[in-house]
């Protein structure tokens, strides 16, 4: 990190896609994304998407006049989050499978819902269980 006296205006962050795990190879197809203008020495890159496993990163520091050099490139995984829907638990007018996820605007689950209170399984009364939650 600089020191509060440095001559540091800004920070340069490059980065690119890459199928490969580790340093940069000799011949990338994909070319570096540039972010200037950085202030500080933290930086969120925002609109990532999960189509690709790893990217490079690299950064170099500016001062008002001229550039620093690149830092030596990192190699990142950009793992996605992978989560399931439980069809018992969701809302009454979600239909959950295994790979999909449907809205029905008719309400598929309700007819079950009732058959339950009928047999004095359903939902209680209380606001936790009410459908508008």
């Amino acid at each position: 990190l600089p020191d509060e006296d440095s001559k540091i205006d800004h920070y340069v962050l490059e980065y690119r896609k890459t199928n490969f795990e580790g340093p940069p190879r000799a011949k990338e197809d994909q070319p570096w994304m540039v972010v200037e203008g950085i202030k500080g020495t933290e930086y969120t890159l925002s609109g990532l998407k999960f189509d690709m496993k790893y990217m490079n990163f690299r950064v170099r520091a500016c001062n008002k006049a001229v550039a620093g050099e690149f830092s030596e490139p990192v190699t990142l995984e950009t793992r996605a989050f992978m989560f399931r829907l439980d069809a018992s638990t969701c809302h009454q007018n979600l239909r959950v499978e295994e790979l999909s996820v449907e809205w029905d605007a008719t309400g598929g689950k309700v007819q079950d819902v009732k058959a339950r209170e009928k047999d004095g399984k359903g939902r209680t009364a209380s606001p936790a269980n009410s459908p508008a939650r």
